[in-house]
């Protein structure tokens, strides 16, 4: 059996407690225990530099916790994207790992969806359809008439 490193069941684990409406509660509870015992402290700085403290310590550990959630579910997004493409009769395997590529090659490809959404907006307007799967050759010599 394949074992799994720690942080990420970790983070996993942790992303899901946070993200409850009972911990939302805590987290607001604390907050109005705290304000509560400002007359009991006289409003000190102490008093004020522990809500400060642990507002800090928190937001900080949860950026990392976020973005590592974040990057799992856009890989995982990906993956299922890619799956979708590779599996799709008549679909352009080339830009299966888009998020990949430099700049100025997602930007050719975008100008090559926008040059195909183009067409088939031409293509209503003279009343035909926008269903069709065109080759990219077919787009990218739409896209040299064009420029």
């Amino acid at each position: 059996m394949k074992t799994r490193a720690w942080f990420p069941a970790f983070a996993r684990g942790l992303s899901g407690w946070t993200g409850r409406a009972s911990t939302f509660a805590l987290a607001v509870g604390l907050v109005v225990a705290w304000a509560l015992t400002g007359p009991i402290f006289g409003y000190s700085d102490t008093w004020q530099l522990v809500i400060n403290t642990a507002t800090t310590v928190v937001t900080f550990l949860m950026v990392f916790l976020i973005q590592n959630t974040q990057n799992r579910d856009t890989q995982a997004m990906h993956i299922k994207l890619d799956e979708i493409i590779r599996a799709t009769q008549g679909s352009h395997n080339a830009i299966l790992d888009l998020e990949e590529m430099d700049e100025e090659e997602l930007a050719a490809q975008h100008a090559r969806y926008l040059a195909l959404a183009e067409q088939a907006r031409e293509a209503l307007k003279r009343g035909g359809q926008d269903v069709d799967c065109p080759e990219l050759e077919a787009v990218r010599e739409g896209l040299r008439k064009a420029g």
